[in-house]
């Protein structure tokens, strides 16, 4: 075991030694409080103390975890360091997928200055935060881990003392000791407040101190790269970013986002917004302290500066006397005190609706840009190049909005919403669901010729029908108070076909969220569809047509286009990577995605409509996630038409942006790839992949054979048993159920908990299963055509990003655990089978990988393997004591001893958690 740690040390390097540093730094508080014993155990530092993890205590499960933990921070501050090295000691742009190497690269392929600065401002990126149930760890934690990261950080400062480097010392023990006794899981499941405070902190202290690190690094970039950074600043030429959000506002399957939390939602994304804004202000007040006269500045500078006066009264009054003699400061004032606020010892405490406040953003959006003009005549460029322009690119990233709000549910909801408003209207023929689709769009678009609605506002509803209804009646009490700015689409999960879309503009109706136009009725906001399992990928093309031909469609995108100053008109869709993995496994999903995106593209063309592509990825490889850089550069041509939507979802949260550097680097990994992926696509003629054929074959063989796994007779009772997917499905770990509609089948369970248990049982089957047969296939029938596939790695950038994130699956799927979970299923005979189809895929798949990457793991992928390997020791135990802890708790609960089910159940999320954190993912 030395022998390997120290391989694995000198492998790691620095990291290692950081890791090793808050092993001791952890034994010695523990020894300080009293808890030797445990301290003793820590492994690395001291012997492994266990022959089997059945010997484990929950109090060893909590520190395994913890020890984990600490291996991602030093891993995620050893990558930041060596970044920063590779930029210091190489050129600037020697970091793939930044800035620097994207512009570097785009200048070599004799894209000239001109046309990059025209792409900056059109490019647009937009990361979606959700609070879908995968984040194991409490909001509490997560804030202690900030807290550790930081002063881990402040280790790398050369400057300080040895006597300054002994308090951070001792700083990292307490927040070391903090964690270890602070609870690691959810005793009870959040509610969407609880979850809403988590996203607000990543909003509101992350994210606005990102955007102007991002911005220099831009402007860096630009220059390291022999361009002119004055052009760049003279025509504020930065790529728009804004967020979006759907915790209390994603209602598929989740009964606790009522239409209240909707408002409670809405309102204190304005508030946090103020919030935001108002920290910029009050930095840059301070900062305009210039002596300069009124009425020395431009006519237009005092004529504004006395109309706000005006408008706030006395407020007003008070506001403009407070700097005499210093005219920025004066107006700035005035901007202040227009915001609709109040403040207390300069804190936004609540919002306010009064006379001569903001209501919305454009209007303080001028103000600043007036400013920012008035501070260039006066000669003060760099002032207003750069304390203003902090405020600027704020308002314009935040608004008075903070995060845009999707309102998502399910179209079988819709359905029974529509049936139980005919009802409520005394339709005798209601049952819509059973209709044909050519009835329901005939009936659908026979109704939104006219606005009147099926019911009054105070009519008894059924449940689907209210839970709609009310929740977009304060979605447009919002609307028609403060525009549209704060609120993102009305998506509709699971869309089958056109008339799914249509609905959605029917329930819109009810709320009053339509439209009466001089071209008739439109929709003040988007409907848009999500395309999640194979089948509704491959209908994506016709469905779509369906919808962008449609009367209702066409007026509401062209009235869309105006009111937000659109060249084009254009129409979001929203494509998932869960469902359709969970419905073909990876080569099929990831396949029929990149078709779909490249015939979505092709339709919406033909009907002068850009389309924006809405992501919804999560954090584990069966999920769509994988490398941001890598991601982009294999989408199919045109899908990003200077705009891209994804969503955040869980763990995935705090690993990009938990601390403020690795946050930074996520986001330009997504803004630099963005605007590149534009440029060249714009630079190229249409091209299909060039293997679609052989790919169509692949995707058509592993989808068979996968199905063949799933559909098999006592599939899901193995994978009921053989994984930890009943303690998942009772864990507290977020507000939504793990269950759509709470049946017991595969269809109804969520993608999350689907891949979280396989991923608990090292299985992870969900990113690999079906890839060796498939492969195996081709090389027997169509030898050439391997040849070429195999040839195309080297180049493809869709082909290797996909064989890069099964080779990842594959680093993590431990055959000697997967046989150890399937001991806990009862019948030998379904145990047997299942076990024999997963092992001889899963040697198939590894055979595969190697001939067609011609290395093994440890050469193709060292750091990701000397990282596997350091968690190795530790997982086997951990997945011990829950296999140990899993059959004494079905016992427990087959007996009905609930009392010690309910005991054992805690020790049980323990190690699900410790699981989590050493796979660094959960779903």
């Amino acid at each position: 075991m030395n022998k390997i740690l120290a391989e694995v040390k000198e492998r790691l390097g620095k990291p290692y030694h950081d890791f090793e540093f808050l092993l001791e730094c952890l034994k010695d508080i523990l020894e300080q409080n009293g808890e030797a014993t445990i301290a003793k155990d820590i492994p690395f530092i001291n012997d492994f103390p266990f022959k089997s993890g059945e010997e484990m205590t929950s109090k060893h499960v909590q520190l395994y975890s913890l020890v984990f933990q600490l291996v991602n921070m030093v891993e995620v501050n050893g990558a930041v360091q060596n970044r920063r090295r590779i930029e210091n000691e190489r050129e600037y742009h020697a970091v793939h997928g930044l800035f620097a190497n994207n512009i570097h690269e785009l200048l070599e392929n004799k894209v000239s200055e001109a046309d990059i600065l025209k792409q900056l401002p059109e490019t647009v990126v937009e990361p979606v935060l959700t609070a879908h149930p995968t984040e194991a760890k409490r909001a509490t934690v997560l804030d202690h881990h900030r807290d550790l990261y930081l002063l881990l950080v402040n280790r790398e400062n050369r400057m300080f003392s040895n006597n300054e480097l002994l308090n951070i010392r001792h700083n990292i023990k307490l927040a070391l000791y903090r964690i270890w006794k602070t609870g690691e899981i959810y005793l009870e499941k959040p509610d969407v407040t609880s979850e809403l405070r988590n996203i607000l902190h990543y909003m509101v202290n992350v994210f606005p101190e990102v955007i102007p690190v991002l911005d220099r690094r831009l402007i860096q970039a630009w220059s390291s790269c022999g361009l002119d950074k004055k052009s760049l600043l003279e025509n504020h030429s930065f790529p728009k970013i804004s967020f979006g959000n759907w915790v209390g506002g994603d209602r598929d399957g989740h009964p606790l986002v009522t239409d209240s939390v909707t408002a409670e939602t809405l309102q204190s994304l304005r508030l946090n917004a103020f919030v935001v804004i108002n920290r910029k202000l009050t930095t840059l007040v301070k900062h305009l302290s210039f002596s300069h006269h009124t009425k020395a500045c431009s006519q237009a500078f005092q004529d504004r500066m006395e109309q706000m006066k005006t408008e706030l009264g006395g407020h007003g009054l008070e506001s403009y006397e407070r700097n005499h003699g210093e005219c920025f400061r004066q107006f700035l004032n005035l901007i202040m005190t227009k915001m609709p606020i109040a403040l207390e010892r300069g804190h936004a405490t609540e919002l306010i609706e009064e006379e001569g406040r903001y209501s919305l953003a454009k209007d303080m959006l001028e103000d600043l840009n007036l400013l920012k003009k008035e501070l260039l005549a006066f000669g003060a460029e760099s002032i207003a190049y750069d304390d203003v322009n902090l405020a600027i690119r704020s308002l314009e990233t935040f608004g008075f909005h903070l995060a845009k709000l999707d309102i998502r549910q399910n179209s079988d909801f819709h359905d029974k919403a529509i049936e139980q408003l005919l009802e409520a209207a005394q339709i005798s023929d209601n049952k819509f669901s059973e209709w044909t689709e050519e009835k329901r769009v005939a009936f659908l678009t026979k109704e939104l010729e006219s606005s009147r609605p099926f019911t009054h506002q105070n009519a008894d509803l059924g449940p689907n029908a209210s839970a709609v209804i009310s929740c977009y009646r304060v979605v447009e009490n919002h609307v028609s108070k403060y525009g549209t700015e704060g609120m993102g689409s009305l998506i509709v999960s699971m869309t089958r076909s056109l008339s799914d879309l249509l609905a959605v503009y029917l329930l819109a109706r009810e709320a009053g969220l339509l439209l009466n136009t001089d071209k008739g009725l439109v929709s003040k906001l988007p409907v848009v569809p999500l395309l999640e399992t194979i089948e509704d990928l491959q209908n994506g093309p016709e469905i779509l047509e369906g919808f962008l031909d449609h009367p209702f469609t066409k007026r509401s995108l062209e009235h869309l286009r105006i009111e937000k100053g659109l060249e084009t008109a254009s129409q979001q869709i929203m494509v998932g990577y869960s469902d359709s993995n969970k419905d073909g496994g990876i080569i099929a999903s990831q396949w029929n995605l990149y078709k779909a995106q490249f015939m979505l593209v092709e339709l919406a063309e033909k009907h002068s409509v850009d389309l924006l592509f809405f992501h919804g990825k999560g954090g584990s490889i069966s999920r769509g996630s994988g490398p941001t850089h890598y991601f982009i550069k294999a989408l199919p041509y045109g899908s990003i038409k200077n705009n891209i939507r994804l969503t955040e979802q869980g763990e995935t949260i705090a690993q990009k942006y938990e601390n403020k550097v690795n946050a930074e680097y996520n986001l330009e990994l997504l803004v630099a790839n963005s605007l590149s992926k534009s440029i060249n696509d714009n630079q190229q003629d249409r091209a299909y992949h060039p293997l679609a054929t052989v790919l169509d074959q692949l995707a058509a063989g592993s989808k068979a054979h996968y199905e063949e796994l799933t559909h098999e007779e006592g599939f899901v009772q193995y994978f009921r048993q053989a994984t930890p997917i009943d303690a998942i499905e009772t864990s507290k770990i977020g507000s939504r159920p793990a269950k759509r509609t709470g049946a017991n089948t595969l269809d109804d369970l969520r993608a999350i908990p689907w891949v979280f248990s396989w991923s608990q049982s090292r299985y992870h089957m969900t990113s690999w299963y079906g890839v060796g047969t498939s492969f195996t296939n081709l090389k027997k029938n169509a030898p050439e055509d391997y040849k070429a596939f195999k040839e195309a790695i080297k180049d493809d950038t869709f082909i290797r990003y996909v064989l890069t994130n099964v080779d990842t699956s594959l680093a993590a799927t431990d055959e000697e655990i997967m046989k150890e979970y399937s001991e806990l299923v009862e019948d030998k005979s379904l145990r047997d089978k299942f076990l024999n189809l997963f092992l001889s895929e899963l040697k198939l798949t590894r055979d595969v990988l190697f001939d067609l990457l011609g290395e093994e793991m440890h050469d193709r992928r060292k750091n990701h393997y000397y990282s596997n390997f350091l968690r190795a020791p530790l997982m086997k135990h951990l997945h011990e004591k829950q296999i140990q802890l899993l059959k004494l708790w079905r016992k427990q609960k087959g007996e009905e001893k609930t009392e010690a089910a309910t005991a054992t159940q805690l020790e049980l999320m323990l190690t699900i958690n410790a699981i989590a954190s050493a796979m660094r993912n959960t779903g």
